[in-house]
């Protein structure tokens, strides 16, 4: 990395210019991929609501049906915890069908000509 101050080469990482003390422009951050919250398409169960939840949170799917689970069979919460799951079926918007990249067709055996 050059310093735009005194054009001498510093550190990519470095904040400020080690010779003239020019503070650098920060670098950019790379592209980061907006989350939504969607049922999943390919984690699913009933209705991809779990699956969805865990893709949102970045964990596993298992552990977020087993937390529900837990929610249904406590007596407090099992009204709306049924509720909720049916609310956010309802709500969430289905996530698209992952896209499978396109695999060139099978040349065809080549045919020897019988003598």
């Amino acid at each position: 990395m050059t310093c735009g101050t005194c054009q001498r080469e510093i550190a990519d990482y470095s904040n400020f210019c080690y010779f003239c003390g020019a503070r650098q422009p920060a670098p950019a951050e790379p592209f980061r991929r907006s989350r939504r919250l969607m049922r999943s398409t390919v984690d699913c169960k009933i209705a991809g609501v779990c699956g969805g939840i865990a893709e949102y949170l970045e964990i596993d799917s298992t552990l977020v049906r087993l937390i529900w689970v837990l929610l249904i069979l406590m007596p407090v919460p099992l009204v709306p915890a049924i509720v909720g799951y049916f609310v956010a079926w309802i709500v969430m918007p289905l996530a698209p069908y992952p896209v499978r990249p396109v695999e060139p067709p099978a040349a065809a055996p080549h045919s020897t000509p019988a003598t």
